[in-house]
């Protein structure tokens, strides 16, 4: 299984599939004055390859990134806004 993959100028994290759909975790930056934000508002796993955590695996890195930049942490979608609950 592929690793996590940010690509940054497409605002995702990836899990790439060879010959099939990515595993994707989608986020919009927004900058007002000093404060950076990021909102993850989207997470995708291809049905075949649901239930083997590739969603968490995605949460996980681009939350660690969002740290690691010291962004401001919010989460339209459902399933990140677990995480950070």
């Amino acid at each position: 299984m592929a690793e996590v993959q940010h690509l940054p100028r497409q605002h995702k994290f990836v899990i790439q599939q060879d010959g099939g759909e990515d595993a994707v975790l989608a986020y919009h930056l927004s900058t007002q004055g000093n404060n950076h934000s990021v909102d993850f508002y989207s997470t995708y796993v291809p049905p075949a390859l649901r239930g083997k955590g590739l969603a968490e695996k995605l949460v996980y890195s681009g939350l660690k990134w969002a740290k690691e930049q010291g962004f401001h942490i919010e989460a339209s979608c459902w399933y990140v806004a677990k995480f950070i609950r």
